[in-house]
């Protein structure tokens, strides 16, 4: 699935990464670490309904579900943040994870 990692900032929106999943759904590297890793606020954008028709699901025109962004914040950039989405071409579920 291709997804996007937004920093929000006053007033603004830029785009940091944008990554697949691999086939076990996670990516092959941190969308953030090492410096890039500081406090504020973002958002993931999970494009699912692109997924789906990849994977030859009928998701209709529009899709129910066609990008599904997840906006979180980062307090503590020390701390290790797993954000993942759960989904189907009609629901979603999300958590911060371990």
């Amino acid at each position: 699935m291709r997804l996007e990692l937004v920093a929000i900032g006053a007033g603004s929106a830029r785009v940091v990464a944008t990554l697949r999943t691999n086939a076990q759904g996670r990516t092959d590297a941190p969308l953030l670490d090492g410096t890039a890793m500081i406090a504020g606020e973002y958002e993931i954008v999970f494009h699912v309904g692109e997924y789906f028709r990849r994977e030859g699901v009928d998701v209709g025109t529009p899709a129910f579900l066609e990008r599904v962004p997840v906006r979180f914040g980062i307090a503590r950039p020390d701390e290790h943040y797993h954000v993942p989405l759960l989904c189907t071409p009609w629901s979603y579920a999300t958590y911060r994870g371990s």
